[in-house]
């Protein structure tokens, strides 16, 4: 994945979750709606979490990130 590829991976999954509040994907569920591989798709939802937009619950369920910090 090269790094524009990536960065509207990124941009794409964000505004996925904006657009539709309350949105609470697994990981096979991203990797469907956004049509990515695993790799990718673990890959673009780690990025995520560590820029804070997203948080993983404890049963591996995505979310916007909405907790103060």
């Amino acid at each position: 994945m090269t790094l524009t590829s990536r960065e509207d991976l990124l941009r794409r999954a964000k505004s996925e979750f904006v657009e539709m509040p309350g949105l609470r994907l697994t990981e096979p569920q991203a990797r469907r709606l956004l049509g990515l591989d695993q790799a990718n798709c673990r890959t673009v939802l780690e990025q995520l979490v560590e820029k804070r937009f997203l948080r993983r619950t404890a049963d591996g369920v995505f979310l916007i990130d909405s907790q103060p910090r």
